[in-house]
């Protein structure tokens, strides 16, 4: 019997008349994430298909659970649609598992197939009894629940299935440039974002010898485990040693950190539109630090006149760390190498800033030609999720 990976597409079969257009972009990126291995993939409007070669299964369906856009995914023997065809495999499947209880579940698209679902699903319940011993039907919570899906020409008999990612396949919906720290946060709003379809390129702010090589190589490793739902990430560095310094030199110390933060969005938004992003992600949640409150976003963010994205905005710390342990990136986020947000953070930063106070603050020093250096000398790393990354521009 041949056996094939089944797609079940989830959300994107409430897309209606746009349906065609993501499940498309979901077969490019389950055949960009599968190339390499010898498979064959086919769609109709409600399901996809991969055959595949036996010994590369498991890796397969490794790659195919880390897919945004799939619902559920499953193995399944691929049969002709012919009665006797049915029940005989259906038989010799079932001998293969283990269990005491079991139900048998029929679905038939394919209408001109002679007899109903339920009737057939009697049917075949009947056959499996009389040819199994110490076994019995429970209709409500079965050890074994035998899925018949009766198409056309193929029938597609099933025992497990997986949960997907679910959400939009990858770059449905355009590019977003994510403010990325090497903090619990900005990762998983990353991979939030990336879930809801949105293409991410990433900017850290790094003030060396104030920050480490390390922290940048931690926020190096934190990309990698976002590339394995993707293709690859464009990491850009931005050098803020001098911005960073100035502020801490001319600014009240209460309110380092906002001028900081209104620094970053300026950089951000540019690098955004240089970029052609339609929007900015990042990881605040609000009330988690002093920044982060209603006044201090409020205050931070009028510096741009793009949509600000945050994923975790009313996740608890308890909700975000779930999740980071989920993607795998918790432990590299918890090392000890510190970034800008918290190099120089002060023993009282101010929670309800002013407008006018940090218009002030700003107009003591050149900001502007800051920006433009800064911006002028970022580098830009690819990075991907295989062992080597390919580098556009070293530092």
């Amino acid at each position: 019997m041949e056996r094939v990976i089944l797609i079940k597409y989830g959300e994107l079969t409430t897309k209606k008349g746009n349906r065609n257009f993501f499940v498309n972009l979901l077969y490019k990126s389950i055949l960009n994430k599968l190339s390499g291995y010898n498979v064959k993939i086919s769609k109709d409007i409600s399901r996809m298909y991969i055959e595949f070669d036996e010994k590369d299964l498991e890796q397969i369906l490794k790659r195919v659970n880390n897919i945004f856009g799939i619902h559920e995914y499953l193995v399944a023997y691929k049969i002709k649609t012919d009665e006797e065809e049915i029940k005989n495999n259906v038989l010799e499947i079932v001998k293969k598992e283990k269990f005491k209880t079991f139900k048998v579940e029929t679905k038939r698209s394919y209408k001109e197939f002679p007899i109903k679902s339920q009737d057939f699903s009697r049917q075949l319940g009947g056959l499996i009894l009389k040819n199994i011993g110490d076994i019995k039907v429970d209709v409500h919570n079965p050890d074994l629940l035998v899925n018949v899906e009766i198409r056309e020409k193929y029938t597609y008999i099933y025992t497990n299935y997986y949960y997907g990612l679910g959400g939009y396949p990858n770059n449905t919906l355009g590019k977003a440039m994510l403010m990325l720290s090497g903090g619990i946060d900005s990762p998983v709003a990353a991979y939030l974002a990336m879930k809801r379809g949105v293409h991410i390129e990433a900017l850290y702010f790094e003030a060396i010898p104030h920050t480490s090589i390390n922290a940048r190589n931690k926020v190096i490793e934190l990309c990698k485990k976002l590339s394995v739902y993707t293709s690859s990430i464009k990491l850009h560095i931005v050098p803020f040693t001098e911005l960073q310094e100035m502020i801490y030199k001319e600014a009240d110390q209460d309110y380092v950190i906002t001028i900081m933060r209104r620094m970053m969005y300026r950089i951000t938004e540019r690098m955004a539109k240089r970029r052609k992003c339609l929007s900015i992600v990042n990881g605040e949640s609000i009330g988690q630090v002093a920044s982060q409150t209603l006044t201090s976003m409020n205050v931070i963010n009028s510096v741009t006149n793009m949509p600000v994205i945050r994923p975790v905005a009313c996740l608890d710390k308890l909700e975000i760390m779930e999740i980071a342990r989920k993607i795998d990136t918790y432990d590299i986020s918890i090392l000890p190498y510190e970034d800008c947000c918290t190099v120089f953070v002060p023993k009282h930063p101010v929670i309800n800033p002013k407008l006018n106070i940090c218009e002030e603050i700003e107009s003591r020093f050149d900001y502007k030609d800051l920006i433009n250096n800064a911006l002028k000398n970022i580098k830009t790393i690819t990075i991907s999720e295989k062992e080597k990354s390919e580098f556009d521009e070293l530092l």
